[in-house]
C-alpha cells in the first residue's frame, strides 16, 4: 500500500468545494449562463458538487459537461455534448492540477470558437508544473517536489481525502 499523506479531509473538501462555488460566483455573477466543463472522473465529480453549490446561490443558467481524454496521451478529445461555446463564459474543472498538460489539452475543443471567457477551477493546485497553466478559483495549494503526486481518493460520487504520495 502507498504512503499517503492526507493533505485534505473530506469534510475540509466540502468546505473547499462550497468556497470556489462562491468565488465563482463572484467572478460571474453577472452573467445570464455559465457552463461548468469537468474533466472525466474526478473532474467531473467536482463539478457535479460546485454545479449543486451554484444552482443555491446564483441566479445565472448553468451548463454541466464532462470532458474525456487519455490522461497520458491527450490529443483526442470528447465533449459529452456540444454546445455553441462562442461568447460564453467556460470553467473548466478537474481534481489536481499536476503538470498542468491534462487541463491544457481539455481546452483543445473550445478554443475553435470564441468563448467570452476561459476559467479554470481545481481542488488541488500542484505549484510545481510543467505546463503553462494559472488556475483561477483553487481549494487547496500545496508547494511539492517535481517527484511528488498529489491523488484524489473518491468513491462514487463522494470525495473522501486528498493526498501525497
Amino acid at each position: 500500500m502507498e504512503n499517503k499523506n492526507v493533505i485534505l479531509t473530506q469534510e475540509a473538501i466540502e468546505k473547499k468545494i462550497e468556497r470556489i462555488a462562491y468565488e465563482i460566483y463572484e467572478h460571474n455573477y453577472n452573467e445570464s449562463s455559465i457552463i461548468l466543463a469537468g474533466i472525466w472522473d474526478r473532474g467531473s465529480i467536482l463539478t457535479a458538487k460546485i454545479a449543486a453549490h451554484l444552482r443555491r446561490i446564483a441566479s445565472f443558467h448553468i451548463d454541466v459537461m464532462e470532458i474525456k481524454l487519455d490522461k497520458q496521451h491527450p490529443l483526442d478529445v470528447t465533449l459529452s455534448h456540444e454546445l455553441d461555446f462562442n461568447g460564453k463564459v467556460i470553467i473548466l474543472i478537474d481534481d489536481v492540477a499536476n503538470s498542468g498538460r491534462t487541463m491544457l489539452y481539455a481546452l483543445k475543443p473550445f478554443l475553435q470558437f470564441l468563448p467570452k471567457k476561459i476559467q479554470t477551477a481545481v481542488l488541488v493546485d500542484r505549484r510545481h508544473k510543467s505546463f503553462p497553466l494559472s488556475v483561477d478559483f483553487v481549494g487547496y495549494s500545496l508547494a511539492t517536489t517535481l517527484q511528488d503526486m498529489v491523488m484524489v481518493d473518491v468513491n462514487g460520487e463522494e470525495i473522501h481525502s486528498a493526498y501525497l504520495v
